[in-house]
């Protein structure tokens, strides 16, 4: 017969503890008898009596009953629905310590998976006033639930597979997260109300877009309610029933201009993109990440930049105004064919995209053998650029600019750059992309020694 998969009934009664550090989901970690204990809703240096609600071999969970010594960086969470759903997890704590915590969560990184990176000069942190509605991109659960007798649209539960039963988001942008409810009572009233999985939500400089992801067909007058809901609130409808490749834009029709969502990253320059495409889900920040990216580059007119992970062009454009020519590398060849239409509307002629896998050897590629840079931008996905990092003698660039939505793997490149290729770490900072969640947003500048 085979192990028992039944977890050890928790320990009874009320105990006392404190809060030494973050998890990586945001949850307080505390030592008790030497075993790690999960307490969320708490913050480093708090003092708590506790109860336990879960028990492990190696780990314990356990919730709050009373706090003996609260951290000054505690702030009320400004969500009433913060303790239920898991869209948002440091909502308690003030959005200074949010930074400094991320900061520290950096340089950690940096020094334990870098095997010793430490950066000569630490960056201001990027940041915004707008610490709500300022996300522009989301995948909300949609389901109706029998015992409630309604839809539900939203994030799930926090630590759960159920929705959250919530009627705003303060983290989305108002066009969306203050009509939860009203988008949840118009899909009650569609024939195939019980087969919508997901909405996913994209907004441009202008409108919303809305992709209803439905696992079966929807009838005709559903699209007609569809048309006339999206006529009404002015959002741009899609509907996806497979893959990717099945999404089309329902309302307006797809003749109509514009024909795709657009951006101005920087004045001057409009990106067109469709609602599944990669961008970045805070606008304010990403402008300000642009702009320090450029100046990070040090770019004179003569210089050569290539711009590794490109996607749509969201750098690769900008910079294309400051550098002689700018190559820009990504690894989905739709996102290159909309980068050289965009290039093209905008009568940028000092640019070119290709499509290429970032993750296996480009030595044959014609950008890589045909073309000599001098600096480079890197944004990959939160795999990281190891094999460009393990590579990167090949190409010979005196200055790297790293973008990083993933600690652990920037660090883990950095130390390939500093303690493998001889560049050094000049600096390194945070940007504030994803205000109240564990989400860290990073840029670092490598010089060549």
């Amino acid at each position: 017969m085979g192990r028992s998969r039944r977890h050890k009934k928790p320990q009874e009664g009320v105990f006392e503890a404190e809060i030494i550090a973050l998890s990586h989901d945001g949850r307080g970690i505390a030592k008790v008898n030497g075993k790690t204990t999960f307490i969320p809703f708490t913050l480093p240096g708090e003092v708590v009596k506790f109860e336990y609600t879960f028990t492990k071999a190696k780990f314990d969970e356990a919730k709050v009953v009373e706090y003996i010594k609260k951290s000054p960086n505690r702030v009320n969470p400004p969500c009433e629905y913060f303790e239920i759903c898991g869209g948002c997890s440091l909502q308690h704590m003030s959005t200074d310590a949010q930074i400094e915590h991320k900061q520290q969560t950096l340089l950690n990184q940096l020094k334990y998976i870098g095997q010793g990176v430490e950066p000569q000069n630490i960056l201001e942190p990027l940041r915004t006033a707008k610490t709500e509605g300022y996300r522009n991109k989301a995948r909300l659960g949609v389901r109706y639930v029998n015992k409630k007798e309604k839809i539900l649209v939203g994030f799930r539960e926090r630590n759960g597979r159920f929705l959250a039963d919530i009627d705003k988001c303060i983290v989305l942008n108002p066009l969306i997260g203050e009509k939860l409810t009203e988008i949840a009572s118009f899909m009650e009233i569609l024939s195939i109300y019980q087969h919508i999985a997901q909405l996913e939500i994209a907004i441009d400089d202008i409108r919303p877009a809305l992709i209803v992801r439905h696992l079966e067909p929807f009838m005709n007058e559903d699209l007609e309610k569809l048309k006339a809901f999206g006529l009404e609130n002015s959002y741009w409808i899609y509907l996806q029933s497979k893959g990717p490749d099945t999404i089309f834009r329902l309302y307006p029709q797809e003749d109509v201009e514009p024909k795709k969502l657009s951006y101005q990253p920087v004045v001057g320059i409009n990106i067109g993109f469709e609602p599944n495409d990669f961008t970045q889900v805070n606008n304010d920040i990403n402008k300000k990440m642009i702009k320090r990216a450029i100046d990070l580059l040090e770019i004179s007119e003569n210089d050569s930049i290539i711009d590794l992970f490109c996607g749509l062009g969201n750098f690769t454009l900008p910079i294309s105004q400051y550098a002689k020519t700018v190559i820009g590398v990504e690894g989905e060849q739709t996102m290159v064919s909309r980068a050289k239409e965009t290039a093209a509307n905008n009568n940028i002629s000092n640019v070119k995209f290709y499509a290429a896998n970032l993750f296996e050897s480009f030595e044959d590629k014609e950008w890589f053998n045909n073309f000599e840079y001098n600096k480079m931008l890197l944004d990959p996905p939160r795999a990281g650029a190891q094999e460009v990092c393990s590579n990167i003698e090949k190409f010979d660039v005196e200055r790297i600019v790293y973008v990083s939505c993933d600690t652990a793997t920037l660090a883990r490149d950095a130390g390939i750059l500093v303690n493998d290729k001889g560049y050094k770490l000049v600096s390194v900072g945070v940007m504030d992309m994803f205000p109240h969640t564990m989400h860290v947003e990073s840029i670092a500048v490598f010089e060549k020694v």
